[in-house]
């Protein structure tokens, strides 16, 4: 498997911290680490929030991306509390797709790193109404 993928794994881990901030809200269940296309790696975790203020791991990293000026993802592994790993959610995957619409489709997502399996945004998000 390509070393990046164990890099990306590492820097998520690093963030993921389950932990109450408040009575209202809960943080680092999930962590998400970002490759860019430049190759630099930024990490997010998820925030849940007693309304609906909360948000992704990987809707967090992305915005840490975009926030140091970049805005084109090569690469998407999200963790799990328990170790495990898996596809980003609707509401991320539209953020992808309209951050990149030309180029959305080929981004890749590990969603279970102990077997290997990546799949392209493209695969798993084949009909969007950007087109």
């Amino acid at each position: 498997m390509n070393m990046i993928w164990t890099e990306m794994l590492e820097a998520a881990k690093a963030v993921l911290n389950k932990r109450r901030i408040s009575d209202y809200v809960t943080c680092g269940e999930v962590a998400a680490a970002v490759l860019s296309e430049s190759g630099r790696i930024y990490t997010g975790v998820c925030m849940d929030t007693c309304s609906t203020l909360g948000i992704c791991a990987e809707r967090n990293a992305i915005f840490n991306m975009v926030t140091n000026g970049e805005h084109e993802i090569d690469k998407v592994i999200v963790v799990c509390v328990d170790g495990t790993n898996g596809a980003p959610c609707g509401a991320c995957r539209e953020l992808m797709v309209q951050l990149m619409p030309e180029k959305y489709r080929n981004i890749e997502i590990m969603v279970d790193y102990t077997a290997g399996r990546i799949v392209k945004l493209g695969e798993i998000t084949p009909e969007w109404w950007i087109g």
